[in-house]
Order: C-alpha cells, then structure tokens, then sequence
C-alpha cells in the first residue's frame, strides 16, 4: 500500500515537473532545439545509470541496517572486493567513453557558427543587444525593429550578433542554442522554426537593472508571404529611419520597451556599430600620437636652439680669448724691441 502511493507521488511530481517545461528547452520548436532535447535527455539517461542505483542502494541500507534490526549481520571490516572494484571501475569508463563519443559528434554537428543546409534560401538578421532592449536589423528588407523579430517557417536565419556595451546573450529556448554578444566583436548563429508560431526570446546573461525586462517575441510566419507582409508593415508603421543620429538616441539605457519599427536603415548601419569602440581607439591613438609627435617637434626646437645659444657662447669666448692673446703678445714684442735695438 505505501509503495502504491509513493509512486502515485512520483508520477504526480513528474507530471507538475513536466508541464513546467511548455515553452522552453523541452518543448523545441526547431530542428536545433529537437537535436539539443535529444542531447540533453540521453546524457541524462546515461548519468542515472549512476545516480539510481547509488540513491537506491543508500535508501536500501540505511532501512535494512537500521538500529533495531540486531537480526541482520553487519561486518564493515573488510578489505578488498573484486566484485565492488570491478562495477566502480567498468561502469565509469563505459558512461565516459559514451558520452565522449556523443560529445564529440554533437559539438560539430551543433556548432553555431555551422550553416543549416535546407533547400530554402537562409536570410539574414543583424542582432544588436543594448541596455536593455534588442535591436534587430534586416539589411536584405532594410528594416529594423526593436523587440519583435520575424523570419519565416521553415527558412533558415542566419543571425550575426553584437552587442552595443555590456555583453548578453541572445537565446530563443524552443529554437535551441544560446549565444554570447559582445562589444566590439561579431559571433553568430544559425537556428530554423520547424512549424510557425511566437516564441519567447531573452537575454541569458545578466546585464544590469533592466535585464528582467530585456525580452522578445520571435515570430515564425506560416509563408514567405507572411514575413513580407510583416516587412511591409514594419515600414507602413514605422516613422523613422535607423542611422547614427536616431540609434544614438535609441542606445540611452531604458527599461521595459515596447515593439518599435524603423521603415529603413543607413547602409552599414551594423558594421558601424560593431566599429564604433575600435574608431574610438583609433582616433584617440592618432591624437595621441600626434601630440607626441609636435612634442618631439618643440622640443627638437629647443634643443636647437640651446645648441646654437652654446655655439654662440663658445664663439665668443673664443674670440675673447683670441683677443687678450693678441694683447698679449703685442705687450710682450713692445718690450722686448728696445733691448734688441741697444
């Protein structure tokens, strides 16, 4: 009767611990998230094979040799077993060469910088994480949009990311892998919606007093025609362009942002804003240098100038010295002409 309601228990747990998991990692929307789903559940799978018999084995002991049970013999004294050393030594080396062979196909065939092949054409999202909003921009539509993103079913996305200051990272559970952003630098990423819908997106990284709020809506359209109707609707709402001035004023941290369009976008809008800190670097390292280089200048001039003050200086004292000689030596001739004439 007790092990009949302990495992009404169990399966009641699991259930709660399951439906918990609508949205996320183990509900995948996408061929990649399908693949990590399966990753995940079978290195689990395979660490249970410890992790239930040590559990059991602890439960099992502690009751049979519990105080009380003076029936049941109990010798700790014992030095080797090669039953024991055997099991704690094989299983070991069988889970670990396992897993290393799973972990090394998975990493290669996850590897998020590794293009989708599909038939269908990927297309191409510049994903930019600010304080504390997304910026996505899409230089083959020339839109851009804050906080919603949109790519058709079944087409691969090919994301490039960076970030605008601190560094995040983008993550759309249902559609599996999670990537870093990062000021200064590029990485990517390449994800498919194997069936249309809207999946929540986050910031995985924690970046500030605004990052409870740093969300987006990933919107999977059914067609391509969809998507162009969303592309077509981002610039008919949209009522600014997206070039330096407007995204200086768009990069100012705030918190909680609602969806906002940007109808089109200056060309090289995200490589400017990946370069924007190396620019930095490089103008102050010019006026830097420069001012190095007009303080070599002044004071090359004042070296030459103390060269010739010490040249004019010796030349004077020279001729000085060339003068009293010539005093000199005319002193001594006019004495000593009268005796030579006696």
């Amino acid at each position: 009767m007790l092990i009949r309601n302990l495992s009404k228990v169990a399966f009641a747990a699991l259930a709660l611990m399951l439906a918990g998991c609508d949205g996320g990692v183990l509900d995948p929307k996408g061929q990649i998230g399908a693949d990590e789903k399966h990753l995940i559940i079978i290195a689990t799978l395979l660490m249970l094979i410890v992790v239930i018999p040590v559990i059991f084995m602890t439960l099992f002991f502690a009751w049979k040799y519990r105080d009380g049970r003076d029936q049941e013999v109990y010798a700790p004294k014992w030095s080797h077993s090669s039953a024991i050393e055997t099991v704690v030594w094989i299983v070991p080396i069988v889970i670990v060469v396992i897993l290393g062979v799973i972990t090394w196909g998975s990493t290669h065939d996850l590897d998020p910088y590794k293009p989708l092949e599909h038939e269908a054409k990927p297309i191409t999202v510049e994903v930019v994480s600010m304080d504390w909003k997304w910026l996505f921009i899409y230089p083959e539509q020339g839109v851009a949009s804050v906080n919603e993103l949109a790519f058709p079913a079944n087409v691969p996305v090919n994301f490039k990311i960076t970030s605008d200051t601190a560094m995040n990272s983008f993550f759309i559970p249902q559609l599996g892998s999670q990537i870093y952003s990062m000021a200064g630098m590029t990485t990517k990423l390449h994800l498919i919606a194997n069936e249309p819908g809207s999946y929540d997106g986050i910031s995985a990284n924690y970046s500030g007093a605004g990052f409870a709020g740093m969300k987006f809506k990933a919107i999977a359209t059914p067609t391509a025609a969809d998507f162009d109707a969303w592309v077509a609707k981002a610039k008919q709402q949209a009522t600014k362009t997206l070039d330096s001035e407007t995204y200086q004023a768009l990069a100012q941290k705030s918190e909680n942002n609602p969806v906002e369009y940007f109808g089109s976008v200056s060309h090289g809008m995200f490589d400017q804003i990946v370069m924007q800190y190396m620019h930095m670097d490089s103008n102050e390292h010019m006026a830097g240098h420069e001012g190095m280089e007009h303080m070599s200048a002044d004071h090359n001039m004042a070296g030459m100038h103390h060269d010739m003050a010490h040249m004019a200086s010796d030349q004077k004292m020279a001729d000085m010295e060339s003068s009293t000689h010539s005093d000199t030596s005319s002193t001594e001739h006019s004495s000593t002409h009268p005796v030579e004439a006696e």
